[in-house]
């Protein structure tokens, strides 16, 4: 069996994992998910063609939990168990906050790891949980080379002014400004766009990665000039449980007729608002589209026209609009959640097909669309992958298998 390249991407309960071999040009084994960190951990693990895999996690409780360190260990002992002979050759990881500093992956050392320390107040959901991964396997697996890959990175091609809030220069100056998120699923979408749309690939483009956490880009040949998200991944569109854009006299209301403290309207804008907030039942999108509760609907229908806003100001910053793609868990799966989107562009040139749309074909614009649209599979663990390979040496060709570099 060929050695292989562990690419993870860790959460405040979760680590998610897949291993792809160390080749030139790396290829999924199998993925998986250690949920439900603490008491009563779980785990499930699938080859490349969806079969489960066999494992199981030590017994947990409230006395003994599953901590991340624990997991890891642990995941090292199966790897080993079903790897067939090979070994890890390197972790790639997903590190939601760069700065200004990171504009591609690096090799991680602990000199690294101190200044994406001082970004966890911009990233505070995901920022301590990518580190604490890194800082673990270079305690378990200190002979193991670590990359990390940035989420903030695509959008170092922003134009500067496009990044800038309209803030005092020397809090510009300090780091104050749009960096933007998902750059690992954007710089896929960018990498396969030439395979759907041909030469419209390099034109205006705008990709919704629609999931529990969701965002936009505006894309012009293949690389980032706008995005919703700005100097943390709260910004932009409605998402599961965050509210996204909301008027910052909002937050200076509640803290004085609430007496809200910050961390306190820091749960709130993270944790109970967005789909969850508004409806009341869920920030799952699927059982919001099932449920009866007009307070669901409404949810349903506010999420499609903060999305259809934004796509209209991105739209803008392009100068027009060539294609709309939909990627991530509710834009490649919620036929009802696109058909509220296009049907708010058509202004734009968006004619939906209905019946291309609900069988979640790749192009689901009408044969008279101006606006090509298009249903995209996303995979920011192969640009981890790919990313890890090169920046280590270990027989990887450069991202042209992306179709496109990001340097």
């Amino acid at each position: 069996m060929s050695d292989e390249i562990l690419a993870l991407n860790s959460g405040s309960s979760s680590i998610k994992f897949a291993v792809f071999t160390a080749t030139a040009a790396p290829v999924q084994r199998f993925h998986g998910i250690v949920s439900g960190l603490g008491a009563g951990a779980a785990f499930s693990a699938f080859d490349a063609s969806g079969e489960p895999l066999p494992g199981a996690l030590p017994a947990s409780d409230a006395a003994t939990p599953l901590t991340h360190e624990s997991a890891l260990a642990w995941l090292f002992e199966w790897l080993a168990s079903i790897g067939g002979g090979g070994q890890v050759l390197a972790a790639g990881h997903r590190v939601v906050h760069g700065g200004a500093r990171f504009a591609e992956p690096a090799r991680l050392d602990s000199g690294i790891v101190a200044r994406l320390e001082k970004l966890v107040p911009m990233a505070p959901l995901h920022q301590p949980y990518d580190l604490s991964a890194i800082k673990t396997l270079m305690k378990l697996r200190p002979e193991l080379p670590q990359v990390a890959c940035f989420d903030t990175a695509f959008h170092r091609t922003v134009p500067a002014l496009a990044q800038t809030f309209a803030l005092p220069r020397e809090m510009t100056a300090a780091g104050v400004r749009r960096y933007g998120f998902h750059g690992l699923s954007y710089e896929y979408i960018a990498g396969v766009l030439p395979q759907h749309l041909g030469a419209r690939a390099e034109g205006r483009v705008v990709v919704a990665h629609l999931g529990n956490g969701a965002s936009m880009c505006a894309l012009r040949a293949r690389r980032s000039i706008a995005t919703t998200m700005g100097m943390t991944a709260l910004d932009g569109l409605m998402m599961g449980t965050r509210s996204g854009a909301i008027d910052p006299g909002v937050l200076f209301y509640l803290m004085r007729e609430y007496s809200l403290g910050a961390d306190e309207v820091e749960d709130l804008l993270y944790h109970r608002s967005g789909l969850l907030g508004v409806s009341g039942v869920s920030s799952d999108m699927r059982e919001l589209l099932a449920s009866k509760d007009s307070r669901a609907r409404e949810a349903v229908e506010l999420f499609a026209y903060r999305a259809a806003r934004e796509l209209g100001s991105l739209a803008a910053a392009l100068g027009g609009l060539d294609a709309l793609v939909f990627t991530a868990g509710i834009g490649e799966r919620a036929a009802p959640v696109r058909a509220m989107i296009c049907e708010q562009a058509r202004w734009l040139g968006v004619e939906l097909d209905a019946v291309a749309n609900e069988s979640h074909r790749a192009v689901i614009s009408s044969a008279g669309s101006r606006v090509t649209v298009c249903v995209m599979p996303t995979d920011e663990e192969i640009v981890i992958a790919r990313h890890t390979c090169r920046l280590l040496g270990i027989g990887a060709r450069s991202l042209s298998d992306l179709g496109r570099t990001n340097s």
